[in-house]
């Protein structure tokens, strides 16, 4: 049969080439995902989501998938008759609230994560942040309810899975030392998880390309940041709303011993693989203040 395309074997060795050494870096080194937004939500960026993360495990890499799932609790706290109530972008969740967020984050997100991914194979296993006291949280503020911080993270689960060539998923519930359960902001676990790690990355899937000198334009993306400077965009309004979140993670999981953070959009089909393995990467890459941008 005549191949209708004869530069699709060419381009498709090329990409296989430019991988290669990238393959070969990060092959046996601990990367942490944050998963959300669109991604989440959309079937068919979900099921390249599995797919990339099936990819990345199979050529070597260590994954950690951290996810959350605000569009589903407020849309099963609907279904129980419950509004949602939001202070300062925070979740309002009272006890009634919080047993909606463990139901739907551990029972029913994290179940449909692992399931996508086990398709291609017995992989994934899900956790929660109440596993083996994997995550210690804090409540935030008193008139939130049951909004915790993390206080410290105890990887040995995660470790213990990563070594038998599993894949965790895990739930952002944590719990204090009395087994108070709380609901946690997602990004601030992926951080913390992935300096607990010591992981090469975190990557962040958002719904924006990554941070934007101006939101309306595209071309403003800043492909690598520091910490300092990430703080003095929030300064100058430049970082505002739900991207400062974002970015406080990624300074957090720099200062607790990750290598390098990553904003990328969510919406690009294969946007894990496009960062990790291609020369030009997308999105924003934080990096430590006086770090070096990764060889090419």
């Amino acid at each position: 049969m005549t191949n209708p395309d004869p530069l699709a074997p060419h381009i498709r060795t090329q990409v296989l080439i430019e991988a290669l050494p990238y393959i070969r870096r990060f092959w046996g080194t601990t990367v942490v995902v944050k998963f959300g937004g669109n991604a989440m939500v959309d079937a068919g960026l979900a099921r390249q989501f599995a797919d990339d993360i099936v990819l990345l495990h199979a050529v070597g890499l260590r994954i950690v998938v951290v996810h959350g799932g605000g569009p589903q609790i407020s849309e099963a706290m609907a279904k129980f008759g419950k509004v949602p109530e939001f202070r300062e972008g925070q979740r309002v969740t009272d006890a009634e609230t919080l047993e909606i967020v463990r139901m739907v984050l551990v029972g029913k997100v994290g179940r449909d994560i692992v399931s996508s991914i086990n398709v291609h194979g017995p992989l994934a296993v899900g956790i929660s942040g109440e596993d083996a006291g994997l995550i210690a949280a804090e409540a935030r503020d008193p008139e939130l309810g049951f909004i915790g911080d993390v206080v410290s993270v105890n990887p040995t689960i995660v470790e213990r899975l990563l070594a038998e060539h599993l894949i965790p998923v895990v739930s952002t519930i944590g719990s204090d030392a009395a087994g108070q359960a709380y609901n946690i902001n997602a990004d601030a676990v992926a951080g913390a998880l992935a300096g607990a790690l010591g992981a090469e990355k975190v990557l962040y899937l958002t719904d924006v390309a990554g941070v934007l000198r101006d939101l309306h334009d595209p071309s403003t993306l800043m492909t690598e940041l520091t910490p300092s400077q990430i703080r003095d965009l929030i300064a100058q309004g430049v970082i505002d709303g739900g991207m400062i979140p974002k970015t406080e993670a990624c300074i957090t999981a720099l200062d607790r011993g990750a290598k390098a953070a990553h904003l990328l959009d969510g919406r690009v089909p294969h946007a894990l693989l496009l960062e990790i393995f291609t020369d030009t990467g997308i999105g924003t890459m934080v990096v430590p203040d006086g770090g070096q941008r990764e060889p090419t």
